[in-house]
C-alpha cells in the first residue's frame, strides 16, 4: 500500500518524519551523490530564503552521475518544507518516476513530469528549478510575456522560451511539448503557471532564477503605474548587448563562484542543517 502511494505521489496517512531525525546518508552513497544532495538541499533553502516557495508544490531537481548506465535524479519529497530540506531526505528517482532508494517519503508526480522531461532531453541540465511565485505567475499570464523594461529582464530576455498551459502536469505526453518549446533556451515561462530555469549545476540555475524572478517582480511594480505608455521598453538590440555583457555570469567556473560561496556562508549562519 505504501509502495503504491509512493509510486503515485498521492500517498496519505503515513508518518512523515522530521528530516533532521532520519539517518544521514553520508557514507552510504557515493561522494558524488552526497555532494549533489548537499547542493540541492541548499538550493531548496535558498529558494525559501528568497520567498520562492509554494508550500511543497514546486520542485528543484538535480541529475546524479550515471549508475550502471542509467540516469537518476534527486527531487523533493512531500511533507518537507523548503526551509527544512536536507541532503538525506531528498528522493532519488529514475526517468520512469520509480523511487530508487529506501525512504519514508513520497513525491509529487507533476514534479516528475516536468523535471524528467528536461533532464532526459538536455545533457546540460544538471539542475532544474521550477517555482510558482506571485510575480512570475503574474507575468506568465500576460500575452506579451516578459518585457524589456529592466536590466534584470534584458539579462534573461534572449534565453527565455514559453510553454502554453495544459493543466497540472500529470500527462507524460506533455514532456515532448515542454522540451520542444524550450529548445536550447535555459529559462522557461510556463504560461499561467510559473517560471523554470536550467543550469549545469545548482549555482548557475539559481542565479538564472534570481534574474528571472527579479525581472518579473520589477515588471509588475513598473506596470502598477497603470499606463504602459509611461514605461520605457528597450529595443531588442539592447537586450542583445546586455546578453553579451552578462554571459560570463552563467559560465561554469565563473557563475558558480560569483555569489554561491557567499550564499553558502549565509545559510550556515542563518539556517544550518541542510547537509544532514
Amino acid at each position: 500500500m505504501k509502495d503504491e502511494a509512493q509510486k503515485s505521489g498521492l500517498g496519505t496517512g503515513f508518518d512523515i518524519p522530521d528530516p533532521q531525525e532520519i539517518p544521514s546518508l553520508k557514507g552510504s552513497v557515493s561522494d558524488a551523490e552526497w555532494q549533489a544532495r548537499v547542493e540541492l538541499a541548499a538550493t531548496y533553502r535558498l529558494c525559501a530564503m528568497h520567498g520562492w516557495t509554494d508550500l511543497v508544490f514546486t520542485h528543484i531537481s538535480a541529475r546524479l552521475p550515471d549508475e550502471d548506465g542509467e540516469e537518476r535524479f534527486l527531487i523533493n519529497p512531500y511533507g518537507v518544507m523548503f526551509d527544512e530540506m536536507t541532503a538525506s531526505c531528498l528522493v532519488k528517482i529514475d526517468c520512469e518516476g520509480t523511487i530508487c532508494q529506501e525512504t519514508p517519503y513520497f513525491i509529487n508526480p507533476a514534479g516528475f513530469t516536468i523535471h524528467s522531461a528536461i533532464h532526459m532531453a538536455r545533457e546540460d541540465a544538471g539542475c532544474v528549478i521550477h517555482v510558482h511565485t506571485p510575480y512570475g505567475v503574474a507575468v506568465s499570464v500576460q500575452k506579451d510575456g516578459l518585457r524589456r523594461y529592466t536590466q534584470f529582464s534584458m539579462i534573461v530576455n534572449n534565453d527565455l522560451a514559453y510553454h502554453d498551459y495544459e493543466g497540472i502536469a500529470l500527462d507524460l505526453d506533455e514532456r515532448d511539448r515542454i522540451v520542444n518549446d524550450m529548445g536550447d533556451k535555459n529559462l522557461l515561462m510556463l504560461r499561467n503557471h510559473g517560471t523554470l530555469t536550467v543550469g549545469p549545476n545548482c549555482a548557475i540555475a539559481f542565479l538564472r532564477m534570481y534574474f528571472l524572478e527579479n525581472a518579473c517582480k520589477t515588471q509588475i511594480f513598473a506596470q502598477s503605474v497603470g499606463s504602459e505608455d509611461k514605461l520605457i521598453e528597450e529595443p531588442e538590440a539592447m537586450a542583445d548587448t546586455v546578453e553579451g555583457q552578462a554571459a560570463a555570469a552563467f559560465t561554469p567556473g565563473v557563475g558558480d563562484n560569483l555569489v554561491w560561496p557567499g550564499l553558502m556562508r549565509k545559510l550556515k549562519r542563518t539556517n544550518p542543517g541542510h547537509d544532514h
